[in-house]
């Protein structure tokens, strides 16, 4: 109580100031229409860019649980794109009363992520007792990420597309001509296609989608856009530069890929390598 004290003797020209610059404040509004109506102006502007910041501070808390929505209204309706209603056979093609769905998508929030080094990676927040394991794949709300290369419990380590080992069979959607995806630009927005012939038409704009053979992704998830065409020297093939579909530095939930019918398929070619 005693410091209480000093320090209100201390200030007290400073507290004696303000409280008649207050009085006087309230003296001038009040006897003056015309600064009344100016105060009340100005309080309701002040009020108005306070519930302004308050709201926008809210729209952000509630941003991951937006985006959650979001993706888990993707992943419906990517399951509803990759199951099919026909069955064909050798004669004629059957409707089916029940759809066969050949592929399952696992919801997972990105936890940490980077996209400047050589080999980049992206931990997801779900792991092995979600349904997710080793060599799935993985894509964002846009296109391509990676590919899942291990897992625990409760996370997945995927590796990303940004990786000078990663390559993956991609085709151009307009031709259905295709080639590898190769990270060797440095940029986190762009990559390169290879192993493209130079008779095939490409041109700056075209769209490049994954071609669907390597049992990971489904044919025709979107991976990037061509932005420039060269031709090597002495090369039989097209330099294509990409922009990639997903933006790597923002992705905030992704989807895993379930291949349903990889097991039957594997197991069907595991006989033809039988002696």
């Amino acid at each position: 109580m005693r410091d209480l004290f000093r320090f209100l003797f201390r200030h007290r020209n400073n507290m004696l100031f303000l409280a008649l610059l207050a009085l006087s404040m309230s003296l001038l509004i009040n006897g003056n229409m015309h600064q009344r109506a100016q105060a009340i102006s100005s309080s309701n502007a002040m009020v108005g860019q306070l519930y302004a910041w308050r709201s926008e501070v809210a729209g952000y808390a509630d941003l991951r649980e937006v985006n959650r929505r979001m993706a888990a209204a993707l992943a419906d309706a990517r399951n509803q794109q990759y199951a099919t209603p026909l069955r064909q056979d050798t004669v004629h093609v059957v409707r089916d009363t029940v759809r066969m769905q050949t592929y399952a998508f696992i919801t997972a929030q990105v936890i940490n992520s980077t996209v400047h080094k050589e080999r980049n990676y992206i931990t997801l927040g779900s792991g092995s007792l979600a349904g997710i394991a080793p060599d799935m794949g993985v894509i964002g709300m846009n296109g391509l990420v990676g590919i899942v290369r291990d897992v625990s419990p409760h996370f997945a380590l995927v590796t990303s597309v940004l990786g000078n080992e990663y390559r993956t069979s991609v085709q151009l959607k307009r031709t259905g001509h295709y080639g590898l995806l190769s990270w060797d630009t440095g940029d986190p927005a762009t990559a390169s296609m290879t192993d493209v012939a130079n008779h095939v038409p490409v041109h700056a704009g075209d769209t490049v989608v994954t071609r669907g053979n390597d049992n990971i992704f489904p044919p025709g998830i979107p991976v990037g856009t061509v932005t420039e065409v060269r031709e090597a020297p002495g090369s039989n093939f097209h330099d294509i530069k990409l922009h990639l579909s997903e933006d790597l530095g923002r992705t905030a939930y992704v989807h895993v890929v379930i291949d349903l019918l990889k097991a039957e398929r594997d197991t069907l070619e595991a006989k033809a390598v039988r002696p």
